[in-house]
């Protein structure tokens, strides 16, 4: 098969995460395909190596554009393709057939910017729809998004397959002591933390977060290993938020809480790892990768108990309602203080994170396009 591959999200959090993979992946057992990655130039210095039956053809036309719905088609019209891979939902409007999209989540379905008019929003859901609805297939990454687009977007059940996503190979590592140490210093971490990592959007639920938090600091002021606890949240700035700056506030815990921003994966390598408990407290995932990065290193993990969280933690986490404040304080309180719990917390989340692999995901997409190949040319 020639199959076409769009790159140009390669650098974005999290949907860079599965296009790099996924592509690697392939890389490592496909050499009687041919791939071409479509994307602009620094898109393509995100894949250096890789083996001959894979080339770059260079389109720099912004995925989310105008351009992109009208321009796109006659890009992919001259390469004779087999097939086209769309990694994200977004599906120019004149897409050439046969094309397969993978969707990671309907966010932007579920919670509406405030800065979207009520028109425009109408306008990005029949786009949408037309996009994924003229697809041969849609992967999903999980089960609860396959419950999306049947329910939100009114896609028959049986042209959608679930695949699983994995977490970036680089999590799987393990950083010498030493080095986890100097990162630590470097960042100037002397002391215990709770630590969120991803991204800050309103259903990211980071108020309820820091609410939580300032109910079980106040509760451990006095314990020994936990009395200068804080709370460590790594993603966008602080001053991007003003809404989350005014929960930090109002709790009156400004000098318990930091802001990271974005820090390289080496460095949050090491605060996974450093952190007493990871607290993902999200209304919506399509999926949720950073749990399971977590678990990676050996973390106790909070998460919520609803979407598509419980299919991907399994047993191996502690679930709570993601809009009950006391409730997240109840599992932070649990993931810090049971040690008995700790433990196994550990134990069960490495387990847990075995049970995603790019290598099996690549192996079933593979599968997905043999059977659009087969279905557009009968034997």
């Amino acid at each position: 098969m020639v199959i076409g591959f769009d790159i140009r999200r390669a650098d974005a959090f999290g949907v860079g995460t599965y296009i790099k993979n996924l592509l690697r992946a392939f890389a490592r057992r496909t050499p009687e395909h041919e791939f071409v990655l479509v994307g602009g130039a620094r898109h393509q210095a995100y894949f250096p190596g890789l083996p001959s039956n894979f080339r770059f053809v260079t389109s720099e036309q912004p995925y989310a554009s105008l351009d992109n719905h009208f321009r796109f088609q006659f890009v992919l019209r001259q390469l004779r393709l087999d097939l086209f891979h769309m990694p994200h939902r977004a599906a120019p409007y004149f897409l050439p057939r046969p094309y397969v999209v993978t969707v990671h989540d309907l966010d932007k379905v579920l919670f509406r910017e405030e800065s979207v008019s009520k028109l425009r929003a109408e306008l990005g859901f029949r786009v949408l729809r037309h996009g994924l609805l003229q697809a041969s297939r849609l992967i999903s990454v999980s089960e609860a998004t396959k419950r999306d687009l049947t329910q939100l977007m009114n896609i028959p059940p049986d042209r959608i397959e679930v695949v699983h996503n994995a977490i970036d190979e680089q999590f799987l590592q393990s950083d010498p002591e030493p080095e986890r140490l100097r990162i630590l210093e470097r960042y100037q971490v002397d002391y215990p933390f709770v630590l969120y990592a991803g991204n800050i959007q309103p259903q990211k639920n980071l108020p309820r977060l820091v609410e939580a938090f300032a109910v079980v600091e106040s509760e451990l002021e006095q314990h020994p290993r936990y009395k200068d606890l804080r709370l460590i949240i790594i993603g966008d700035e602080l001053a991007a938020h003003p809404d989350l700056r005014r929960s930090v506030i109002r709790s009156r815990i400004q000098h318990r809480v930091r802001f990271l921003g974005f820090v390289p994966t080496e460095a949050l390598r090491a605060f996974y790892r450093s952190a007493a408990a990871f607290v993902f407290p999200s209304l919506y995932e399509g999926f949720g990768l950073p749990p399971l990065e977590a678990m990676a290193q050996g973390t106790p993990v909070v998460t919520s108990n609803t979407y598509s969280l419980p299919e991907v933690v399994g047993d191996a986490a502690v679930m709570v309602n993601p809009e009950n404040v006391f409730d997240i304080a109840r599992g932070m309180r649990q993931a810090l203080l049971d040690e008995d719990l700790r433990r196994e917390l550990s134990l069960r989340g490495r387990r847990q994170v075995a049970c995603f692999s790019w290598d099996r995901a690549a192996e079933r997409v593979l599968e997905i396009y043999r059977l659009v190949v087969e279905a557009r040319n009968p034997a």
